[in-house]
């Protein structure tokens, strides 16, 4: 017969030891650490394939009917392989010179006057950008609220000037007066699942409004002789240089692997769903394809005004992360300290206030994108991250990990001057809430394919 001592003894040997339990703890304690860093990662990746989404979708339609559909693909893969490429140049670049934003990088490469120079361009690009949001946000949403029952061409809620405006005060301003981007994470999530809402919408039109719309003259063409101009939108949609060093700062322990991991996740994922709306869209309408996709389609379009709605919420909530930074350029330019409460809050009004006013008095966007492509995202993307590794990097400009490096130089001059020069000469006809001709014979109020 057992004695109680040897049950307790028992008892015990089938309990888990305490070296066991110790185990276990350690055990789910790793697992929580690595849950919370594959978490952390994927917040990362919102950040930055947001970044990279901002201003991809109405656009590239546009540059395909420039370039042609056939070479337009094969220099959309370019410009995503070159932004991924310098995207990462420029984190290494910071690396190896101790600088942790864009514009300590080219000042400690290039001085005071290099400073001055990108911190203009840091600055104009993301500005002109949001001026191009609020643009698109009041072509897009009056026509959205127009198909609400009793809301016609004269109401308040068609009037572009009062939608932007309402758009800020309710929105925008709100959002862009947070001070630290990791608060944007449900926001930039948002977004991504808007951008795919709005790739499929685009898949379903091209498939049955595509084919009630006659292909234009030479629509298939392999190349187009204005390709030129096609690199400069597709730079003003890939780049995301402006705020790569805030994404990279916010990242849980940062490293050039880990930020590899994120650059190559967000720009190869930019580019397949970037193809796969400029091939939807350019399918659909060919040679008659605007700057703003959303032109081409029909108001009575329901389908179409539900993309709308997705598109401006999307820009909406995008808003904000350009706003961080005119905001930080403007705080390395100006201030020698952190931003007080009072400073943060009356720079941020005014950047938006100015930013709103230009939008409210322009509304052409066609010209917008292409400008803002040669003169700040060519040079911010081709040419500045090269020359700073130049500098930074041992031996000859045109030998070893060099060679590239100079290549992108050159490339980027010539996009450049040739892209402004064809701009000049060739400006883009701007329709701006113009009704196509074929709507009037069109039935897309549903998504049924044409009989």
């Amino acid at each position: 017969m057992k004695t109680v001592q040897d049950t307790s003894t028992h008892f015990k040997s089938i309990l888990p030891h305490e070296s066991h339990r110790g185990y276990v703890r350690r055990r789910d304690k790793r697992k929580h650490t690595r849950d919370l860093q594959v978490f952390k990662m994927a917040q990362q990746l919102q950040y930055s394939i947001n970044a990279l989404f901002t201003f991809l979708k109405p656009g590239l339609p546009y540059a395909l009917n420039q370039a042609g559909l056939p070479f337009g693909l094969l220099l959309l893969i370019v410009v995503a392989f070159i932004t991924d490429y310098s995207i990462i140049l420029l984190i290494k670049g910071g690396n190896l010179s101790g600088t942790n934003s864009y514009q300590s990088l080219v000042q400690s490469t290039f001085g005071f006057p290099g400073f001055l120079i990108v911190s203009g361009l840091q600055f104009l690009y993301p500005f002109i950008a949001m001026v191009s949001y609020n643009i698109t946000t009041g072509d897009m949403l009056t026509k959205v609220f127009q198909r609400i029952p009793g809301v016609g061409p004269d109401h308040v809620l068609a009037e572009r000037h009062f939608v932007i405006l309402l758009s800020t005060f309710a929105f925008t301003m709100p959002l862009s007066l947070y001070r630290n981007i990791d608060r944007l994470g449900k926001v930039s999530l948002l977004s991504m699942v808007l951008t795919l809402t709005i790739l499929i919408i685009a898949i379903i039109r091209a498939a049955t409004f595509g084919p009630q719309i006659p292909p234009t003259e030479n629509a298939w063409a392999f190349a187009k002789w204005n390709a030129i101009q096609a690199v400069g939108v597709m730079s003003f949609a890939f780049i995301c240089h402006h705020n790569s060093f805030l994404v990279y700062g916010s990242l849980e322990q940062p490293t050039a692997a880990k930020w590899s991991r994120v650059t190559h996740v967000s720009v190869g994922s930019a580019l397949v769903i970037s193809a796969a709306f400029a091939v939807a869209g350019y399918t659909t309408f060919t040679g008659y394809s605007q700057a703003d996709i959303f032109e081409n389609y029909c108001r009575e379009d329901n389908l179409a005004t539900f993309g709308r709605f997705c598109f401006g919420l999307s820009i909406i909530t995008t808003f904000p992360l350009e706003c961080f930074v005119t905001r930080e350029v403007v705080s390395n330019v100006f201030f020698s300290h952190d931003l007080s409460r009072i400073e943060h809050v009356a720079i941020t009004v005014l950047i938006v206030a100015v930013c709103t006013s230009v939008s409210l008095a322009y509304d052409c966007l066609g010209v917008v994108l292409e400008l803002n492509g040669v003169l700040s995202a060519t040079p911010l993307i081709f040419i500045i991250p090269s020359a700073c590794i130049l500098k930074l990097s041992p031996g000859r400009w045109f030998q070893g990990e060099n060679l590239f490096a100079s290549v992108l130089i050159i490339l980027g001059v010539f996009v450049m001057v040739t892209g402004l020069t064809m701009t000049g000469l060739f400006p883009q006809d701007c329709s701006h809430g113009a009704e196509m001709f074929y709507c009037a014979d069109a039935n897309v109020s549903g998504t049924a394919p044409p009989v």
